[in-house]
């Protein structure tokens, strides 16, 4: 079973707990800046577009793999690699279900296996921690609501490395309304970053209208699934928030259906935790696929044509 995020991690002032964990959070931030200066950075003949992010899930680095994926894969011959998780089987299988997918523990074999088979351009879905690849292009997400939290690096705050890491990314995605505020922020680290902002909008919204839904997930930011549900205007009459990449027991599902026959209403979940649930047990739950919509998108594909020639 995993943690849920600690709330204080978005709060945008100090707290007692960020402050007791801030020490830890140093010396965290040392031994990647160790790790970073002695890891050999390896050169590969393919072009490698990296899609990472700063603050620690739920900013969409997988939506827009697939998106990228799909937006090159009739001109190139792309593929998506990602790193084998034990716990993150949900996104290997969604990126199946979307894309052409390699796997390996180490991202390295899964490159050099790419280059085997002769794909032309590699997405990496993560990895702008690992230091050992050199990438043509890093893209960051971030997502408007949560942006860097409170600003400080696991433990004490939400983000996986110091705000000055930026200098090594490119472009910047967010997930919701422009921002100049949030925007100049980031530019303070690196004044050539170039930004775009995206949205999800679900595939198969009017299966839900007029209906009462129970709307549970296990993602990094589960109130984000739930705003997308509400802004659609259905109509959500229960929230229930599980840890990323939950693993649901028989129990949970014959509590969540418990809710369903108490409130009479539909249980829908996002389509990572979809997949997580067993094949037999789904029929019984609602699943709200979502497509990327990203704005300027012929200027962000431009861009990118620019790093990847």
């Amino acid at each position: 079973m995993k943690i849920k995020k600690p709330k204080f991690w978005d709060k945008k002032y100090v707290t007692f707990f960020s402050v007791i964990l801030w020490p830890l959070s140093f010396f965290y931030q040392i031994f990647l800046s160790l790790k970073k200066s002695i890891t050999k950075k390896n050169k590969f003949s393919t072009p490698i577009i990296c899609v990472g992010n700063l603050y620690i899930g739920g900013t969409g680095k997988t939506p827009i793999a697939i998106k990228i994926f799909e937006i090159f894969k009739d001109e190139k011959h792309p593929v998506v690699i990602k790193k084998n998780y034990k716990n993150q089987k949900d996104e290997i299988e969604l990126l199946l279900k979307y894309s052409k997918v390699i796997s390996h523990k180490k991202r390295s074999f899964s490159i050099n296996e790419a280059a085997s088979k002769k794909f032309d351009l590699l997405i990496l879905d993560d990895g702008f921690q690992d230091f050992s690849i050199n990438k043509n292009l890093n893209i960051i997400c971030f997502n408007g609501q949560q942006k860097i939290g409170n600003g400080q690096t696991i433990p004490s705050g939400p983000l996986r490395q110091n705000l000055s890491a930026l200098k090594d990314c490119h472009i910047i995605l967010i997930n919701g309304k422009k921002d100049y505020e949030f925007e100049q922020k980031l530019k303070k680290y690196n004044n050539n970053l170039k930004f775009f902002n995206f949205n999800y909008y679900p595939k198969n919204i009017n299966e839900f209208k007029n209906r009462k839904l129970i709307a549970f997930a296990g993602i990094g930011n589960p109130e984000n699934f739930f705003d997308i549900l509400k802004s659609n205007r259905l109509n959500v009459i229960k929230e229930i928030s599980f840890p990323d990449h939950y693993e649901y027991s028989r129990k949970d599902l014959d509590n969540l259906m418990d809710l369903e026959k108490k409130y009479n209403g539909k249980l829908v979940t996002t389509e990572k935790d979809y997949l997580r649930i067993g094949s037999f047990e789904r029929k019984r739950f609602g699943m709200v696929p979502v497509k990327v919509k990203i704005e300027k998108e012929e200027s962000f594909v431009e861009l990118i044509k620019k790093f990847i020639k």
